[in-house]
């Protein structure tokens, strides 16, 4: 499978094909690489709400909105607790929580719009990146599945909103971003006892046992048959091959960092023409 997000400067990626799909559509990935952040957070950390100098957050962030032309006072961050809510986004939610964590939107982890120029952002380092894209419908969207959004199934919490917006399930691309590896990721039984009661068949194939109570599991497979029992046609759905604890210049890692680390943002957005 040819990997979807492409290396734009060393600061970010984009998902190339989706822009000969709509060249207004701006999906990616941001790096560790190229802002003033220093110590565990070096360089270029996204997150508001890690311990980090609210002010140089800020400058990454302005200093990205700018080469990509979508102003943080038109981004939408959110609280992220680990959940499956999901929310639509309106003119009235444009700036929440790109300068301060205390206005994100709450307990959300996943965000969708059909507002032009409005950045969709959440914030990653390890979990799942999932991206949504209805191009004849001007429908774009982003969850953020860790372990826990995972076994909460919160891609069909978003699917299932979709569908109220009238989106045939066949008409939805998604792509599956830059995130842990099923080689780095290694989770304990309790895990894997919430992964089994997931309503897919042959479960254990998303995961392999490294001792009595450890285990290796592949979230972006586990999301990626998730997504297709929820009716996404296989061919509509890329995944891509970065792992975000093995590549150590691009990526921070809260598994690989120990907890002490910065955050990549997934974007999606559609300018205006």
């Amino acid at each position: 499978m040819t990997e979807p997000f492409h290396l734009m400067d060393d600061s970010y990626f984009l998902i190339k094909n989706w822009q000969k799909i709509n060249p207004r559509i701006f999906a990616g990935f941001t790096t560790k690489m190229g802002g003033i952040s220093s110590g565990p957070y070096f360089n270029n950390n996204m997150g508001l709400h890690v311990g980090d100098d609210n002010a140089k957050v800020v400058f990454n962030r302005n200093q990205f909105a700018k080469k990509i032309n979508f102003p943080i006072s038109n981004w939408v961050c959110c609280e992220q607790t680990h959940g499956s809510n999901v929310q639509y986004i309106t003119e009235a939610d444009l700036g929440k929580g790109s300068e301060s964590y205390g206005d994100s939107l709450k307990d959300c982890d996943g965000i969708y719009t059909d507002q032009k120029n409005t950045l969709l952002a959440l914030c990653f380092a390890d979990c799942v990146p999932i991206y949504f894209f209805a191009p004849s419908y001007g429908l774009c969207g982003i969850v953020h599945a860790g372990w826990k959004g995972t076994v909460k199934n919160i891609c069909r919490s978003l699917i299932e909103e979709w569908k109220k917006h009238g989106i045939p399930v066949e008409k939805i691309l998604v792509t599956i971003g830059p995130s842990i590896c099923n080689q780095c990721y290694i989770v304990d039984n309790k895990i894997i006892d919430q992964v089994e009661k997931l309503p897919l068949t042959d479960v254990q194939r998303f995961y392999t046992k490294v001792e009595k109570t450890q285990y290796k599991i592949n979230l972006k497979a586990l999301n990626q048959a998730l997504l297709e029992n929820e009716g996404i046609l296989p061919k509509n759905i890329q995944v891509s091959g970065f792992c975000s604890s093995c590549d150590q210049t691009y990526f921070y890692s809260h598994r690989r960092d120990k907890g002490q680390t910065g955050r990549m943002i997934g974007f999606i957005g559609i300018r205006e023409a």
